[in-house]
């Protein structure tokens, strides 16, 4: 073998000779690492004693093997922990856990300011402030003055010109009332000229009472003519919203010929929650917001609250009064409502730290060094920041507002395990 032969074969056995103990330095400091890691893991939990594996009332204050030479498993303080919540333990989390789950608390404040709660509604005509328009008698209409349904309308507007032939009659009985009555007045015989003035009285008021105006009646009284048509007039100032009266239809004191609304005043039906009730008292102040006003707001009040729950929504109507003299609302609308409600000076639970479980409402506190306890809340109005806390936390508490169904679930599963090893 050559010099040159033999000089390679012990290079590349140096270098095989390298790269072994170079393998097996990382796979130590490797296994090294994970045991450090391990260790400090472990090294924040107390263990509170041992159990055989085979059977877990067996307990001893040491490491020990049972029969089988099987090692007694160590139980810590944590896995045992006290269920201040029916199925929740209480969780400890290592600091490097808490950074990796994104665990975020937040200290709990007090509030004062009122609250404000958020909701859709939709505009609605004031039933109040509706009209309709019948003919008190059979008849027919001859000539209509509203051309089209939207029309605005003022109080005493000419709607339309009826022909009746009952209403002939009784403008022809009340001139033959009032001729009679005329002659009669200076008659002798008792009774006989207030019997006529009478009749002439009950004549007109019959004609009152057909709607016909004071200033008709004294046309007829001055001209001694009656009209073949009389016209209806407005009762009310507002927009005209449905005209069933056409151009010769016959009519009767049944049929609806016209009905006018005054949108000047609009109410505001919004729907709420049972647990947002506390924000729907009667007086309360509203803003109403519109999509195709931006920025824009108006106020309103609250007048009305249904007594009955919606079965199928479970909601109440809530009803606001706003003024539309600009005319910015339209019915059947869509709006955003805003209520205020009562102010609190209790405790203030930010919303993110809340779990609903169904049953009830949970938040987990921050006891500090990794330590989590969950906390059953009563909790009150929709509050801004939060909900109002009538029951389980005090202002200055922590609580966990970020990742907190991670602990909820690890509770869940911390407290079946307990019950086992109990």
């Amino acid at each position: 073998m050559s010099a040159r032969k033999a000089l390679a074969i012990v290079v590349a056995a140096l270098v095989l000779v390298a790269f072994s103990v170079t393998g097996t330095v990382l796979y130590l400091g490797r296994e090294r690492a994970a045991g450090d890691a391990q260790a400090a893991r472990r090294s924040w939990r107390r263990i509170l004693y041992y159990r055989s594996p085979m059977n877990p009332s067996v307990r001893s204050p040491v490491p020990a093997k049972d029969e089988m030479g099987m090692d007694y498993v160590p139980v810590y303080e944590d896995d045992v922990a006290d269920q201040p919540v029916p199925g929740r333990a209480a969780v400890v989390v290592s600091p490097e856990r808490v950074a990796m789950l994104g665990l975020r608390s937040e200290t709990i404040g007090s509030g004062s300011s009122a609250a404000r709660l958020r909701t859709v509604g939709r505009v609605a005509i004031d039933e109040t402030r509706r009209e309709v328009v019948h003919a008190k008698y059979e008849g027919y209409v001859e000539k209509l003055f509203v051309s089209f349904t939207g029309e605005t309308v003022r109080k005493g507007r000419p709607l339309a010109a009826l022909y009746s032939p009952e209403l002939v009659a009784a403008q022809q009985e009340y001139l033959l009332a009032q001729r009679a009555a005329g002659r009669l007045a200076g008659s002798s015989v008792t009774g006989v000229a207030a019997g006529a003035s009478e009749l002439a009285a009950a004549a007109r008021q019959r004609l009152r009472y057909w709607d016909v105006g004071a200033e008709e009646i004294e046309r007829l009284e001055r001209t001694a003519e009656p009209r073949r048509t009389v016209t209806l007039l407005s009762p009310v100032s507002g927009v005209v919203v449905d005209k069933p009266a056409v151009e010769g239809l016959r009519v009767g004191p049944a049929d609806r010929l016209f009905e006018i609304t005054d949108l000047s005043r609009l109410w505001v039906l919004a729907e709420l929650y049972e647990k947002d009730l506390a924000s729907a008292r009667l007086g309360a102040h509203a803003e109403i917001t519109l999509p195709n006003l931006p920025g824009v707001a108006l106020e309103g009040r609250v007048s009305f609250v249904s007594p009955i729950v919606r079965a199928e929504t479970r909601t109440v109507e809530v009803r606001i009064e706003v003024d539309n003299s600009t005319g910015a609302l339209k019915p059947d609308m869509q709006a955003d409502v805003s209520l205020e409600g009562p102010g609190s000076a209790g405790p203030i639970v930010p919303e993110s730290a809340l779990i609903f479980t169904g049953e009830r409402t949970l938040v987990f506190l921050d006891r500090g060094e990794g330590r989590f306890e969950p906390r059953e809340l009563a909790l009150g109005a929709r509050v801004p920041g939060g909900y109002e806390v009538r029951q389980g936390l005090a202002a200055g508490d922590r609580v966990v507002a970020g990742a907190n169904f991670l602990l909820d679930s690890e509770s869940s599963l911390r407290a079946a395990i307990s019950n086992v090893r109990r």
